[in-house]
């Protein structure tokens, strides 16, 4: 599934009132390696790993080179062209100079720096900083891109259920992981996240809320907690859930039912209509504080996601940001402590005009127990 060719078209318009505003002649987003496709299928489409998307006032130029002509057709609305002999960056530069563009923006933060000074030797326009453009362009979700999260986020949710029923005592954590990405293909998703491996960790292990999958085996009476989404369309879905073995242990149960509490004084929060990130995170956050596990609570209440697991905005205690209609970010509260294991709870909602809707709602908020 993908995005109609109108809506690439709608999004080069959007950022050409941009460019405009800041006196730019053009934009480009460069593909090395695979680096920064994200950028590069927002506004045309392209999934290739090596291409640059040249904005121009009245065009938009995708260059790539012969192994991508016939996907870059299918997929780009826009005119292609073939590098030929050139280096992506001489073809580019080509391109500039025969608009005769004088200053043209791009994304200094996705660029290597070996990239960065052939640009500057090959350039005759100036080069501009422009790396929050393209950020605060995919910040705003429309309904086909969160229908996209949602569907990621069923497929997801049916993966996760299906490896649940195969799991038990014994198995390791790099087991549980490889066969929910295996069934998260097997249910219609591209995969996971691609750039980041699932979280799967147990036992005392799970105070890491970052702890990847190891070859640690699960034991009776040890809980793991499940970080984990699958892509779809591009877009991905980021939920967290937590799994007894056996049997829940009461400090864990108590730990689950104050993060649960505290998503759900979040949630209350957004439908109330509060916009301030911090004070979102702040509403989350005294619920955990009264339950007396105010220190263990070490990271933000959530972030943006979209094509990427991390987008803007973040929600957290210092965070500037305001969260906007359109906006889709992850609630998810977590409690750990080292030496004993720690708990998350993670679901991902859109923020509308109406209150947030969760998109991550076929999976139960509930601690699952296998056997």
């Amino acid at each position: 599934m993908r995005l109609v060719f109108d809506a690439y078209a709608a999004r080069v318009e959007r950022l050409r009132g941009i460019l405009e505003d800041r006196g730019l002649d053009g934009f480009f987003v460069m593909v090395n390696e695979g680096l920064n496709w994200e950028s590069a299928y927002y506004l045309s489409g392209y999934r290739g790993s090596s291409a640059a998307f040249l904005i121009t006032k009245d065009e938009g130029i995708l260059i790539t080179d012969g192994r991508y002509m016939t996907q870059a057709r299918s997929q780009c609305p826009f005119h292609v062209e073939d590098q030929g002999s050139r280096s992506l960056v001489e073809a580019l530069a080509d391109f500039v100079h025969a608009t005769g563009m004088k200053r043209v923006g791009f994304e200094a933060s996705r660029v290597f720096h070996a990239t960065y000074l052939e640009l500057s030797q090959r350039f005759r326009a100036s080069l501009v900083d422009a790396s929050d453009v393209m950020p605060t362009m995919r910040r705003f979700k429309d309904r086909a891109e969160a229908n996209l999260i949602a569907e990621a986020s069923r497929i997801a949710a049916s993966a996760f259920l299906e490896t649940l029923s195969l799991a038990g005592p014994g198995m390791t954590e790099k087991e549980f992981a490889a066969i929910l990405e295996h069934k998260l293909i097997l249910g219609g998703a591209e995969g996971g996240w691609g750039s980041h491996s699932f979280i799967v960790a147990s036992g005392p292990r799970s105070a890491m809320p970052h702890g990847v999958a190891t070859e640690r085996a699960f034991g009776v009476g040890e809980w793991f907690t499940v970080d984990f989404g699958a892509r779809y369309g591009g877009y991905v879905c980021d939920v967290t859930r937590n799994v007894a073995v056996g049997s829940i242990d009461p400090w864990a149960m108590d730990v689950y039912e104050v993060l649960i509490a505290a998503q759900d004084e979040a949630v209350k929060a957004l439908a109330s209509g509060e916009r301030r990130a911090f004070e979102v995170d702040r509403r989350a956050r005294s619920v955990v504080e009264e339950a007396g596990f105010g220190s263990l609570f070490t990271h933000g209440l959530g972030h943006g996601l979209g094509l990427e697991v991390h987008e803007a905005p973040r929600v957290s205690k210092t965070s500037p940001d305001e969260l906007k209609d359109g906006d889709v970010i992850t609630v998810e509260p977590g409690i750990y402590l080292e030496g004993r294991g720690g708990l998350r709870v993670e679901d991902d909602y859109l923020i509308g005009p109406e209150g947030p809707e969760c998109l991550s709602a076929p999976l139960p908020k509930e601690f699952f127990v296998i056997r």
